[in-house]
């Protein structure tokens, strides 16, 4: 049985639930102001309390769940759209002219945290989630074509790599054909850890104002609203707090779980 699996899913599965379930039902409207009510700690008809606002923080996390887990599977989905293929391409053409491109092009995006690259996007389009999401996507790209390098690398001078080539396979066929279903699971695991990382950027951005805008609720601009209560009512800050640890700690056991599940010496050691 493998805890962190099971328990890492069972986490992410209550984000998950809690995003769907927004579309169509929350406890109370997460726009609609309760002035007599703001900062109601928690108890009640609102179980996590209320914000300075008087809107119902459990309604709120329930849709920033919804803008976290959107911006976060978009963003994954831009770089592994793009990084896998570039990653093949470079391993395929190791050495080669394209190899060195494709691989200091993956420098030169390092260079850039996520951050910055929100900055000059915003800078141009202006603040948004969509802005957001294209920042975190690009961030990814490389972060996939090293991993799909790295790992087709090794596979190349393997014997059935070899036997394709004798049958005369082209570079590119064998890259989808014979590569890419080998290096799968190594991406998956990749993809829920930049899963992770992709909540946390979105909150990083929504916290200094370039994520979602109002009146779109964001665990991070949640953060950034109660920064100035939180002598007066610290549930505000910790409550969105406490859920973009929950949801980034439970993609990374499910990571980890996923990691050992998928990997054949891990299991092959368990037993």
């Amino acid at each position: 049985m493998n805890r962190n699996l099971i328990l890492g899913g069972l986490l992410t599965a209550v984000f998950v639930i809690a995003a769907l379930m927004s579309f169509v039902w929350t406890p109370h409207s997460y726009t609609g102001l309760d002035i007599p009510a703001r900062l109601l700690p928690p108890g009640g008809a609102h179980p996590l309390g209320t914000d300075h606002f008087g809107r119902d923080i459990l309604s709120l996390i329930m849709v920033g769940a919804r803008t976290s887990l959107a911006v976060a599977v978009v963003a994954v989905g831009i770089g592994m759209l793009l990084g896998v293929p570039l990653g093949l391409w470079a391993a395929a053409r190791r050495g080669s002219l394209v190899d060195e491109i494709i691989m200091r092009g993956n420098d030169l995006v390092f260079a850039f945290p996520s951050l910055v690259i929100a900055i000059l996007i915003t800078a141009v389009f202006g603040a948004g989630a969509i802005n957001a999401i294209i920042a975190i996507g690009i961030f990814n790209i490389p972060v996939f074509a090293r991993i799909t390098r790295g790992a087709a690398l090794s596979l190349w001078e393997r014997e059935f790599i070899l036997a394709a080539r004798v049958a005369g396979k082209s570079s590119l066929r064998i890259s989808f054909e014979h590569i890419l279903p080998n290096v799968t699971n190594l991406l998956i695991v990749q993809g829920t850890i930049q899963f992770s990382l992709g909540i946390l950027a979105e909150a990083g951005l929504s916290y200094v104002g370039l994520g979602a805008q109002p009146p779109t609720p964001s665990w991070g601009r949640m953060l950034a609203d109660a920064q100035t209560m939180v002598s007066i009512a610290p549930h505000i800050a910790l409550m969105p707090g406490f859920a973009i640890i929950l949801a980034v700690l439970g993609l990374n056991l499910m990571g980890d779980g996923l990691r050992d599940y998928l990997d054949p010496r891990l299991r092959v050691a368990r037993v």
